[in-house]
């Protein structure tokens, strides 16, 4: 029988920033379901795109997105690995081509925000409306340099297009259901893995200046983009247990064999920040950001702030 999971152990499901650890854990999980999985493959496409977003990557300089950076996909990949595992444990069973497939859509599912030497004006963000269809040329490029199939990259196509937050995921054709199971893996991974993340309200300020950058929506402030977030949640809700099949809900498989409780970390993560994000919007617009404290994000969002008006 598992002990309890401690409060520091919940913690660190949501610590995924370090490459190095966030693999050991990758492998120690998809271990737990197939034990002789083959990461030969997923561990070079995985230090790729490390290197993409440090700006070590052949052509290309470091991604500088602040909100879509590589904690960002550290953390949707983690999410995603542990859905996997859930999905298993519910009787649902992969191949191991299967789990090859979906590790690289979530690896891959932002790189469109990478810009070319010489290229590098602005952060990429102003490619918001662009960056799944840039991702998918990147990657059909790099599938080509490492002389993968074809077909694998047109598998992955249609998980990273399954990612785009403003296009109806019904409205994507797959070709067959199998196909779309496998997507909305990437894309509940994708919401859930950001919206868990502890720092997400504050992490909000950045995507307020991507969006800014890209002239993309309406929001006039950062307050404006939270007071609108718990509305986001709502609907974003509606289409995790609709077009995406409830299938976060097997993550509670996953924790139950490996913290021994039956409980979705996730979403109880997520929904401590829209409770807490009441709270936050219920300030005067002056006064808001004075609870906005993890992690030093709020000092550097303003300074990024000025930093583009001295631009």
């Amino acid at each position: 029988m598992k002990n309890t999971p401690t409060s520091a152990d919940t913690t660190n499901l949501f610590n995924n920033t370090d490459p190095a650890i966030v693999w050991g854990k990758v492998q120690d999980t998809i271990c737990l379901f197939s034990p002789d999985f083959d990461f030969t493959l997923i561990q070079t496409v995985y230090n790729d795109v490390v290197r993409l977003f440090r700006g070590e990557y052949p052509g290309y300089c470091a991604i500088k997105t602040p909100y879509h950076d590589l904690p960002h996909t550290l953390e949707v990949f983690m999410c995603g690995v542990r859905l996997m595992h859930g999905v298993h444990l519910s009787g649902d069973r992969f191949s191991d081509y299967e789990i090859t497939l979906i590790m690289v859509a979530m690896l891959m599912h932002d790189v469109g925000y990478a810009q070319l030497e010489g290229e590098e004006s602005g952060t990429g963000a102003q490619y918001t409306q662009t960056h799944i269809f840039r991702g998918i040329e990147f990657m059909r490029q790099y599938f080509g340099t490492q002389d993968m199939p074809a077909e694998m990259g047109e598998a992955i196509a249609g998980m990273i297009l399954g990612t785009e937050h403003t296009k109806p995921f019904t409205r994507i054709e797959f070709n067959n259901d199998r196909a779309r199971m496998l997507a909305r893996i990437v894309a509940t991974a994708d919401i859930t893995g950001q919206m868990a993340d502890r720092a997400y309200l504050e992490k909000l300020l950045f995507l307020y200046l991507e969006f800014k950058e890209a002239h993309f929506g309406s929001y006039k402030s950062t307050f404006e983009l939270l007071s609108k977030t718990h509305h986001f949640y709502e609907e974003t809700r509606k289409k995790l247990d609709g077009a995406l099949g409830g299938i976060y809900q097997n993550l509670e498989f996953h924790f139950e064999e490996t913290l021994g409780v039956r409980r979705n970390f996730y979403l109880e993560s997520i929904e401590k920040n829209m409770e807490y994000l009441k709270t936050v919007v219920a300030q005067d617009e002056v006064d808001y950001l004075t609870l906005l404290k993890r992690n030093g994000i709020k000092e550097k969002s303003v300074s990024l702030s000025q930093k583009s008006t001295l631009d």
